[in-house]
């Protein structure tokens, strides 16, 4: 699901537990984008996996 895609309405009705759940893989696909240009480095990169693994109760890979 993409959060982009859903309507304003639809959005509303999402549990917070969902709309962290878009929040945490959005996020992390633009953590591997930054990672993949170069504007951030591999320890930039796991430390900001972890610290938002930590924030939304995901596992670390």
């Amino acid at each position: 699901m993409d959060m982009e895609k859903l309507s304003e309405e639809a959005r509303e009705e999402l549990s917070r537990e969902e709309k962290n759940e878009l929040l945490y893989w959005k996020q992390k696909a633009m953590l591997e984008e930054f990672l993949e240009r170069g504007a951030i480095s591999r320890a930039q990169f796991e430390k900001s996996m972890h610290d938002l693994a930590g924030k939304t109760g995901h596992a670390e890979v």
